[in-house]
């Protein structure tokens, strides 16, 4: 008997016994776009890639098709009944992909599945709702990451006696601030230390908060370095071409007291000794990124302190060029000049004197372009011009480069290692006989296990993930996967899992505030900050909030991705059951950071242990989003963490 011939009996039994008929309320007949899910959008009885439902073989011809790590809150004011439901993978991944579904009535656990994999058959639902006010169904990944993870939820159904149950938005959290404001009296951030090659001009603004005006000074400043003590910025090139490391001391002073800092300008081969910082135009502007924005954007990070924290890159992502295959007449025009020289469009009609700007802020300037014959936006690229195109950068005055792998697809297969190395190899020695320093930014989503050989062939950084998007499953979906990659990353070579998608973001012209939480968004700058990760901001920087600017401005924050020791964060412990985390990131003062996540629905308390991180005694913790001491702690610390939350700790062992 089928489930409609069922229930079907069922109300006919129940009308001759004269009992109350408990109405049935289907799950795709709700309001499937208030669910919020990782990856694509919900689909009404499809898959998530909008094909007929079908788990273990079986096609079903009622359900919704979604995708881990999905959210579906349903409203039922404790006159539900009963929800029944068949869950698994869609068969359209074949055996990939994995998920757990977990079922919540008012924040208890009702219902906890097997581990679901690809090919599995469905497994039944059947939870009991008397008295539950509110029904959340999770669909969480195996373990292994979101990939693949299409989740259908067949034949899904709820009865209910009274008001019709219904999909229900996520809570909304209000945006809270939880750095503290920078002191009046000057303080000097960012990191200790910034690799140049011998004989590559220098360029460096020293990072400090506190009132203007405010005078600079700098001991132990190399011959053919120049100071302006009213910025702060040093400039010029170092006489002395021996590779060594100048020890400097840096002094700041206002009306309000003094700071100081001991800094090290390395001189030798390694470039990107802590992760880069900056901005990149792609994740706000993308195909309507101008001169006249990046020069805003250059300008944003003075005006609202950005750089008194660090933030020094200002990168133009794609459409800068020539893009031949587009009906804008702003991107049109010649591609090359006679003798092979890339070609700006209009929009960008001086770059030598945009980047003049840029360095005249104290800032440095970063490009991109793709091996292929075009980038993925359909512009000029560098096949065949590589030695040309790194001349013409460095002619311009660019000190960082975004290599993206795009068409290059077409000249070479992805799956091959030799063919995956070549182009970067290739651009890296044409980027290497610049006279400047070029920063090198390997872009090709991971493949291949680049983290295994993106340093030996030239890359100071390299992509390990697909593209980010402001949601929960692309963020933590991202960041959460890079576990187990840190021994790839260290100075001069940084494992990249793509930029930052806070503040007012859009991939073009239209903008918007990022989806993110603001839990989430704490999460976010935490985790890539324990991942020592490059930290490019994508917003637009002429609409930075208050909240937004606090996220970016915690130099206790930030100087746990800057830190010397270049140690890349791990996770110690880990409860799939509970979706918490925690991960440690070695410190080079011998403290660590270790960092407590919730990837949960509802908040919830997490344990560190000292045991899981390695330490044999009391230790001293510190809340490095506050800056606020917490005391001494035996053995363990346990706090509630909420929704997507995270609480960043300094930890290093008592000296009682």
């Amino acid at each position: 008997m089928n489930i409609i011939k069922k229930w079907s009996c069922i109300a006919a039994m129940v009308a001759v016994s004269g009992m109350s008929f408990a109405e049935i309320a289907w799950l795709d007949e709700m309001r499937g776009e208030r669910i919020e899910q990782g990856w694509g959008r919900p689909h009404t009885r499809q898959s998530v890639e909008g094909n007929p439902l079908r788990v273990g073989g079986t096609e079903y011809k009622r359900g919704i098709g979604t995708h881990s790590a999905a959210s579906i809150r349903i409203r039922l004011d404790g006159q539900a009944d009963r929800f029944t439901a068949k869950v698994g993978v869609d068969d359209e991944v074949g055996d990939k992909g994995s998920i757990r579904l977990v079922v919540y009535g008012d924040k208890t656990v009702l219902f906890e599945s097997n581990l679901l994999e690809g090919g599995d058959p469905a497994q039944d639902v059947n939870v009991d709702l008397g008295g539950v006010k509110q029904l959340l169904i999770i669909v969480n990944d195996g373990g292994n990451g979101m990939d693949y993870d299409h989740a259908d939820l067949c034949d899904a159904m709820i009865s209910y006696h009274g008001a019709k149950p219904e999909i229900v938005e996520m809570p909304v959290e209000q945006p809270y601030i939880l750095t503290p404001p920078a002191p009046p009296t000057p303080r000097i951030n960012g990191a200790a230390i910034f690799g140049v090659r011998p004989g590559s001009p220098f360029v460096y603004r020293i990072p400090a908060t506190g009132d203007r005006p405010m005078k600079f000074a700098v001991e132990g400043l190399p011959k053919g370095l120049k100071l302006d003590p009213a910025t702060g910025i040093i400039r010029g090139t170092i006489a002395d071409r021996t590779p060594k490391a100048h020890k400097l001391v840096f002094h700041a002073e206002n009306a309000k007291g003094k700071a100081e800092k001991a800094f090290t300008i390395q001189v030798g081969d390694t470039l990107a000794l802590t992760p880069p910082m900056g901005w990149n135009s792609w994740n706000c502007f993308a195909h309507a990124v101008s001169a006249e924005k990046v020069k805003a954007a250059a300008d944003a990070f003075i005006e609202s302190g950005l750089v008194d924290h660090g933030w020094i890159y200002v990168n133009i992502d794609d459409f800068w060029e020539i893009c031949p295959f587009s009906d804008d007449p702003t991107l049109q025009g010649p591609e090359r000049d006679a003798s092979g020289k890339i070609l700006t469009n209009s929009r960008f009609p001086n770059m030598k004197g945009l980047t003049d700007y840029i360095h005249g802020l104290g800032l440095r300037a970063g490009l991109y372009s793709s091996p292929g014959r075009f980038t993925c936006g359909g512009c000029v690229a560098s096949y065949q011009h590589e030695i040309q195109d790194a001349e013409s950068y460095a002619q311009w005055g660019f000190d960082y480069l975004k290599y993206d792998w795009c068409s290059y697809g077409d000249i070479a297969p992805n799956d091959v290692m030799e063919e995956l190395q070549k182009p970067y190899r290739l651009m890296n020695d044409c980027l290497r006989a610049q006279p400047r320093d070029i920063v090198f930014s390997l872009c090709q989503y991971g493949w291949g296990a680049v983290s295994t050989w993106g340093e030996s062939v030239g890359g100071n950084l390299w992509r390990t993930t697909g593209d980010i998007t402001d949601t929960w499953g692309s963020m933590a979906g991202i960041g959460f996967q890079q576990n187990g990659l840190e021994a790839f990353a260290g100075p001069g070579h940084w494992n990249d899992p793509d930029m930052l998608v806070v503040g007012h973001v859009g991939w073009g012209p239209n903008l918007h505030p990022t989806r993110l939480t603001p839990n989430e968004q704490y999460t976010h700058i935490t985790l890539w900050c324990m991942l020592a990760s490059p930290l490019l901001i994508g917003c637009d920087l002429t609409q930075l909030d208050d909240f937004t600017l606090s996220l970016l401005t915690n130099d206790e924050v930030i100087g746990v991705n800057q830190d010397l020791l270049g140690a890349q964060g791990f996770r110690v412990a880990k409860d799939d059951r509970l979706q918490t985390q925690v991960w440690k990131k070695p410190l080079a003062d011998g403290s660590m950071a270790v960092a407590l996540f919730n990837l949960h629905e509802i908040e919830q308390e997490v344990t560190v242990k000292w045991s899981d991180l390695g330490l044999g005694g009391p230790a001293q913790l510190r809340d490095a989003w506050r800056q606020k001491d917490l005391g001494v702690f035996e053995d363990h610390f346990t706090a509630p963490v909420a929704r997507h939350g995270t609480m960043l700790l300094i930890v290093k062992l008592s000296e009682k």
